[in-house]
């Protein structure tokens, strides 16, 4: 089974992107998203916050449970 990477639909703060990562990473969300910050304040706010969208309108929602 391949794993896939998906925008976290129960662990999101804005978008789902940050927590998307650290689900396929197997790490604490809260890592990604403090590292995604200061990388975007280290590289002038514009390179992370576009990447950030563009990661929002490309990476796909999580499918939703069936039960």
């Amino acid at each position: 089974m391949s794993k896939k990477l998906y925008r976290s639909t129960h662990n999101e703060k804005i978008s789902g992107v940050c927590a998307g990562i650290a689900e396929y990473f197997n790490i604490d969300a809260t890592v990604v998203r403090l590292l995604w910050a200061i990388i975007t304040v280290f590289t002038g706010f514009l390179p992370g916050i576009i990447l950030y969208v563009a990661c929002a309108v490309i990476m796909p929602a999580e499918p939703q449970e069936r039960g």
